[in-house]
């Protein structure tokens, strides 16, 4: 299947509690996770009034992350939200500070324009992760600019779920005001086309082995 990297938020806890979610995450079959310098309460990284943890103390959490995972491939982005409370200089001091001491990549968020995502790209070696979240600090940026800057990832964590929310609510209203869904049809994944997502027709093929297996059994 696809690779899934999750957010890990703060890491749920100090370095002991974030090494028990990277081997939690891991033993889930995740291919990796981020995790954030925020102070607990935490806030959407768009948000102001955000508290961030000292740089020493984010780098022990990400020490433990790192020495926690049994997979070397288990990748463990360090993201910063220091570009809002402290300025994109300090958000680059800090990367620096997560990578030596073992993020395998940086995810910096907040960041205002294509050009801090360019000085940010100079500033700070190895991988990075730019976030394309709607109505926030951030302008939208293709992701094919992202590559020509360096980036090696794009994330849209809130896009799926922005367009369904709005779908959800147009097709409730719709069969409020019509009294039925047949308006909705022509919108909405057939069953046909949902069975092959869901691999349907293997499941009762394999069924129908299985039973037809153990119909052999009792018999002989």
């Amino acid at each position: 299947g696809l690779p899934v990297l999750s957010d890990a938020d703060t890491g749920y806890g100090e370095p002991l509690g974030v090494a028990r979610t990277v081997r939690l995450f891991e033993e889930a079959g995740l291919a990796g996770l981020h995790l954030e310098d925020q102070r607990n309460p935490k806030r959407c990284g768009h948000l102001e009034g955000k508290e961030l943890v000292p740089p020493g103390e984010m780098a022990a959490k990400i020490r433990a992350a790192a020495e926690a995972r049994r997979d070397p491939s288990f990748v463990i982005v360090a993201r910063t939200d220091a570009r809002g409370p402290e300025g994109l200089e300090a958000a680059i001091g800090r990367a620096r500070v997560y990578l030596d001491a073992g993020a395998d990549a940086i995810f910096p968020e907040g960041l205002r324009s294509e050009e801090e995502f360019a000085e940010f790209r100079r500033a700070v070696p190895g991988p990075l992760v730019a976030n394309m979240t709607e109505f926030g600090v951030t302008p939208l940026i293709p992701f094919r600019r992202f590559r020509e800057l360096g980036y090696q990832a794009v994330i849209y964590p809130m896009t799926a779920f922005r367009v369904m929310l709005r779908c959800v609510g147009e097709a409730y209203r719709t069969l409020l005001s019509e009294g039925t869904q047949a308006p909705l049809l022509d919108g909405m994944v057939g069953r046909g086309a949902l069975y092959r997502l869901l691999g349907y027709d293997q499941a009762v093929r394999s069924d129908a082995e299985w039973a037809e297996e153990a119909r052999k059994a009792d018999i002989g």
